[in-house]
């Protein structure tokens, strides 16, 4: 078992290595990945048929952000459509529950917006593709929580799921290292950092390494039974823990920590003593890690990243906004909700409105606000399924270990991030699943009659 663990890390490492050298190979990776999941969706076991659905959609949200930076998706949203087509598999062998209606209304809730956004700005081939972009996540979501909504899975099998997120993390760490060896080299203040992010946007290679940080986390935690697979998970989450931090975005990273704490502090107290003991030890040797893993990027950004969590420029001056200009965009949008309030500005709306004010397309990185610019009073809605629908299953369902850490994870992603990954949706659906302790074999004597 151990084996297999390790060789499927290197076989991402060797992928990572490939597809830095480009040429035809992102896209045939791209392929191979599409083709090797429809073929075992297609004949794996009814009984196993939901897992490998998880596991697919699993694999493309981890490799989303390695599409989009290599090129090798067929468009920039692949994954989230891919995502969805797993998952609408996975519906018609597996069914949904009744009791995840709310996400059904959710669904239909986002229909309104598309038609004010036509009504507004006229259905051209822009708008489609914007609608599209805005819609996608969201849609992402609600089909991720209709299906996982209260399905039984067990802690061997989640940590399965998981693992089939982070490898792809493990394939963009080692692009990420090919791509900038020397961060030191590209240098230039204490903004978000480009090159030290593959040439891609920092804000959604952080989010993804953080997903990595917290896997291989949790893997160190849980799934290491010898010191040697112990070893690798520190070392793995070290590597990915110090490319997210160079990135110099810090919501992925900052998102990571909260998940960690939140799982932690979790399963140390449903632990019992002995267990808990073995928590501790093991959280110390996490600090050291992780105080090691500061120090080597506070060297190699010779003190900048330090200036970049204490919200300062590279002289040292503290900056006037923390938030990096999200705020302006946050009041924009509560701007845009009180103004139309009723059916909100349409789909794509605020970003169109900015286009004509500002002169330039400013995405949200909230998507709390453009839910309420953009779909008014059905955003409220919107939120209260989204907030509350699984607090109200959390009464009946307590053993989910990752429920506030996957919560976590969604909550921080979309206030920063929007929901321009598929991420963030997806990990909203692994928190509604019903996770169950395996049963043990009961081992009962023979009973042999005597005389």
């Amino acid at each position: 078992m151990d084996t297999r663990y390790l060789l499927k890390i290197l076989l991402h490492i060797g992928i990572g290595i490939v597809l830095y050298f480009g040429g035809p190979f992102p896209r045939i990776f791209f392929f191979s990945v599409i083709l090797y999941f429809l073929v075992q969706i297609t004949f794996s076991t009814n009984s196993k048929k939901f897992l490998t659905v998880l596991k697919a959609c699993a694999y493309f949200v981890g490799s989303e952000v390695i599409f989009r930076m290599t090129g090798g998706g067929v468009f920039y949203e692949s994954s989230k459509y891919f995502v969805i087509l797993f998952i609408l598999f996975g519906v018609f062998y597996n069914g949904i529950s009744s009791k995840a209606y709310p996400y059904f209304i959710f669904l239909i809730l986002l229909i309104p917006s598309i038609i004010v956004a036509s009504a507004n700005i006229g259905f051209d081939s822009n708008l489609r593709t914007n609608v599209a972009f805005v819609l996608s996540g969201p849609v992402c979501l609600g089909i991720s929580a209709l299906y996982c909504y209260d399905k039984k899975i067990t802690k061997e099998q989640i940590l399965e799921v998981l693992l089939y997120l982070a490898l792809p993390v493990v394939t963009l760490t080692t692009y990420l290292f090919l791509y900038t060896p020397s961060i030191k080299d590209v240098l230039s203040g204490t903004q978000s950092n480009f090159a030290a992010s593959g040439g891609f946007g920092p804000n959604q290679v952080s989010s993804t390494l953080g997903l990595g940080m917290f896997v291989f986390c949790v893997n160190f935690f849980l799934k290491s039974r010898s010191l040697f697979i112990k070893i690798v998970n520190i070392v793995v989450f070290g590597l990915i823990s110090f490319r997210g931090i160079v990135t110099f975005s810090r919501g992925g990273v900052l998102t990571a920590i909260l998940m960690i704490f939140a799982f932690l502090l979790f399963v140390y107290y449903r632990s019992g003593k002995r267990q808990k003991g073995i928590i501790i030890g093991s959280f110390v040797l996490l600090i050291i890690a992780s105080s090691v893993i500061w120090v080597v990027s506070s060297n190699q950004t010779e003190g900048l990243i330090d200036k970049r969590y204490s919200n300062q420029d590279k002289s040292g001056r503290e900056k006037d906004d923390v938030s990096a200009g999200r705020v302006d965009l946050f009041m924009g949008e509560l701007s845009g909700f009180i103004n139309n309030p009723f059916l909100g500005v349409g789909a794509s709306g605020m970003k169109e409105e900015r286009l004509e004010t500002l002169g330039k397309v400013v995405a949200t990185h909230n998507e709390l606000s453009r839910l309420l610019s953009e779909h008014g009073i059905l955003g409220i809605i919107i939120i209260v399924i989204l907030i509350f629908k699984p607090l109200d299953m959390r009464v009946a369902n307590k053993g989910n270990y990752f429920f506030y850490a996957f919560l976590v994870f969604w909550f921080a992603t979309i206030n920063h991030s929007a929901m321009r990954i598929a991420a963030p949706g997806f990990v909203y659906g692994l928190a509604l699943l019903n996770l169950k302790n395996e049963k043990r074999p009961l081992h009962r004597k023979r009973f042999i009659p005597k005389g």
